[in-house]
């Protein structure tokens, strides 16, 4: 649940921000942001979280961690406010905008915080109202560098009849203080049970695959396991030829290696000789099919423990923005827990990857990608997807038997199609979209250029968190 305009009020008023001087900006996460200040009453670190559902600004007094890559918006608010001294912390009516005016040596900033749960923002703008840059672009609001922005002049000047009260929270203290356990424990998309259970989630999914493939590599190592009798039979067969019937299916005869009698099973069409190499040829298959299996399991097994360990890391973290970041990573990891081939395979695929689910697709950012991943990693059955009217990447959509392809992972396809090419900036595009097979490449023409046959349309919108999503299923390489 998120503040509301009363609570945001009361907050404002135990933090006393006026005359403070903002000492360091930190980004955790591409939601939560952290001001370090230093005022009349010592340093304090204000946390702005723009989580749906949970959108909130108040005093932390949990260690905030810092992201392993600097982000843009933090490194544009420590460029341009450090050591800015803030002349006033209020909310605009009862609208749950926050507005802080912050004076520097460059002059007078406006930052709004929007404490709204569907359209949560984080915008600074000059004295004039000019936008500087915002937490979350959005160009549809016109909320992008060179935008304007004064909710100032647009207020509802009527009283909010809706009987608002401030929560009466657990614990002592100021209300700072107890929103901030209230948060941390369990309120919304950033408190340790909801956090947590995201954790469990995503590594039982990613340990349930796992199992499920050491299952199977164990299954084909137990048939590997006894490779020297393929070469036994090819040896019975090659001892006996002299006495086999043409067209002979089965072969019964003393097993000179094991004792007793052994029968074994032939091709009606093939010579004795060709009957022993083609049990001469599954011996050397599987002899070295197996020390492959046994170091894929030897891997996947390490993967296992890895996921454990892992998981208990997620449940003994206690500080929730702590927890939030270890998730993140966390997830970017699940990669890893793939079958040792499909890694290796992902490693040396040009272009960028991304796993959604089961379904793996594929980005060429230039025309040579384009043409490397056609010629060399797709299949006629895997989709194409490409933007209109404007140059950019192939994106590709790999088929699974008798799976046809989900409305979610099509426009999960389309977001990247459009994220890289050239129509980015529109925000929003129509896409082609067609099996492989139905590619044919433009005679004399550059390098990956292909004309579509039997294409559909796709529209697509540039969805931000669409984007966060995938980026956190992109295939590490080395």
């Amino acid at each position: 649940m998120s503040l509301n305009w009363k609570e945001i009020n009361l907050i404002l008023e135990e933090l006393d921000l006026c005359g403070s001087q903002i000492q360091k900006v930190i980004q955790s996460t591409f939601d939560v942001l952290a001001l370090r200040i230093h005022g009349r009453n010592g340093s304090k670190t204000l946390i702005i979280a723009l989580n749906s559902g949970a959108c909130r600004l108040h005093e932390t007094f949990r260690a905030i961690p810092k992201n392993n890559k600097p982000l843009r918006f933090a490194e544009f608010l420590n460029s341009r406010l450090i050591n800015g001294r803030i002349e006033e912390a209020v909310q605009l009516g009862d609208n749950r905008i926050v507005r802080f005016i912050v004076r520097t040596g460059e002059g007078q900033y406006r930052l709004y915080i929007r404490l709204w749960s569907n359209a949560a923002n984080f915008i600074v703008c000059s004295s004039d109202g000019t936008i500087l840059d915002a937490m979350r672009r959005h160009p549809k609001r016109g909320e992008i560098t060179g935008g304007r922005y004064a909710p100032e002049e647009s207020l509802d000047s009527r009283l909010n009849t809706k009987p608002y009260t401030i929560r009466e929270l657990a614990g002592s203290g100021s209300f700072n203080e107890k929103i901030d356990t209230f948060y941390a424990e369990q309120g919304g998309a950033l408190s340790l049970e909801s956090l947590r259970e995201q954790a469990r989630r995503i590594v039982e999914g990613s340990t349930g695959r796992l199992v499920a493939s050491l299952e199977k590599l164990r299954l084909k190592r137990a048939e590997y396991a006894d490779a020297d009798r393929l070469k036994e039979y090819g040896d019975i067969i090659l001892a006996n030829s002299f006495s086999l019937e043409s067209g002979a299916q089965w072969l019964e005869a003393e097993d000179f290696y094991r004792g007793g009698t052994v029968r074994i099973k032939l091709s009606a069409h093939k010579s004795p000789a060709a009957q022993a190499e083609q049990y001469y040829e599954q011996y050397r298959k599987a002899k070295s099919g197996y020390a492959d299996l046994c170091a894929e399991i030897q891997v996947e097994e390490t993967e296992l423990q890895r996921l454990s360990a892992l998981l208990d890391a997620f449940f003994v973290e206690t500080n929730p923005l702590r927890l939030h970041k270890m998730i993140e990573q966390g997830t970017k990891q699940v990669a890893a827990n793939l079958p040792f081939q499909t890694r290796l395979k992902d490693q040396k695929r040009p272009g960028l990857s991304f796993r959604r689910g089961d379904w793996l697709l594929i980005v060429g950012r230039s025309a040579a990608e384009n043409d490397d991943l056609l010629r060399h990693y797709v299949k006629g059955q895997d989709l194409w997807l490409h933007v209109r009217d404007y140059p950019g990447s192939y994106v590709f959509i790999k088929a699974r038997s008798g799976k046809s392809y989900p409305l979610d992972i099509l426009l999960d396809a389309g977001t990247l199609a459009l994220f890289y090419s050239k129509g980015r900036g529109n925000a929003e595009a129509d896409l082609y979209y067609t099996p492989v097979k139905f590619l044919r490449r433009a005679k004399n023409g550059p390098k990956g250029l292909v004309i579509p046959t039997q294409e559909k349309n796709l529209r697509v919108k540039l969805d931000e968190k669409r984007l966060k999503d995938l980026e956190l299923c992109r295939v590490e390489k080395d």
